[in-house]
């Protein structure tokens, strides 16, 4: 059967990279949340002045709810930073916000990778809540197009999340560089920070390998069933 076979084994190394990049990323951020920085300016006001110096005024900067679902939304042009970053001193969170300052950055200088993710959002967002049903409709009706759609739908998320990786290493490159720059960290601050983002990063990473052995099994599985 589809839910009980031995693919499913090829899942559980992206899950355990996963559950271990969540730890990393919670850790290393309240480790340095406890950590002022020595400026004492809020992750609020960093963001303003970061995104005013790089020429990106017109950006709004908001508080949103939650712990850690900062982002900034290039089709409203807003910065939302989570209420433990917004109004928070420590290195933290100003990595944070810088780190989504950059990704105003790339949109203000046309980054490609970021306009082809943003492009592909709505397809990714249909794709990957479709492929499911539609590879079992296809293993049910013993059908091979039906599963050939479904893992194409499903290899948009793939798609999306390659894509993601540079643009993600990239915000983190520009917010080093601009807060070092700017003087908002001091250098060993800024490692701390630096830390923090690496650590964000491998989220990403892990979801990249999670896609390509879900993928592999979506493969697999549709080979057994022609096989069958």
């Amino acid at each position: 059967m589809f839910y009980f076979d031995w693919t499913m084994l090829l899942a559980l190394p992206g899950l355990l990279l996963g559950l271990w990049a969540q730890f990393r990323v919670k850790s290393s951020f309240a480790e340095y949340s406890r950590i002022r920085s020595q400026r004492g300016l809020t992750a609020e006001d960093v963001s303003r002045r970061l995104l005013d110096e790089s020429g990106n005024r017109n950006v709004t900067i908001t508080s949103t709810h939650g712990s850690l679902t900062d982002h900034y939304d290039p089709s409203g042009n807003t910065l939302r930073l989570s209420q433990s970053v917004y109004g928070n001193t420590s290195i933290a969170a100003i990595g944070v916000a810088a780190h989504e300052c950059g990704h105003a950055m790339q949109q203000h200088d046309g980054y490609l990778p970021l306009k082809l993710r943003t492009a592909i959002v709505p397809v990714v967002n249909i794709g990957s809540s479709l492929y499911f049903p539609i590879f079992m409709a296809g293993i049910l009706f013993s059908w091979e197009p039906l599963m050939n759609i479904g893992i194409l739908c499903f290899a948009l998320s793939l798609v999306f999340s390659l894509i993601t990786l540079p643009v993600e290493f990239d915000a983190s490159k520009r917010a080093v560089t601009m807060l070092r720059q700017g003087g908002y960290l001091s250098s060993e601050e800024l490692e701390g920070a630096r830390k923090v983002l690496n650590a964000a990063a491998m989220t990403y990473v892990a979801a990249v390998v999670s896609s390509l052995l879900q993928l592999l099994r979506l493969l697999l599985i549709a080979r057994s069933n022609r096989d069958d």
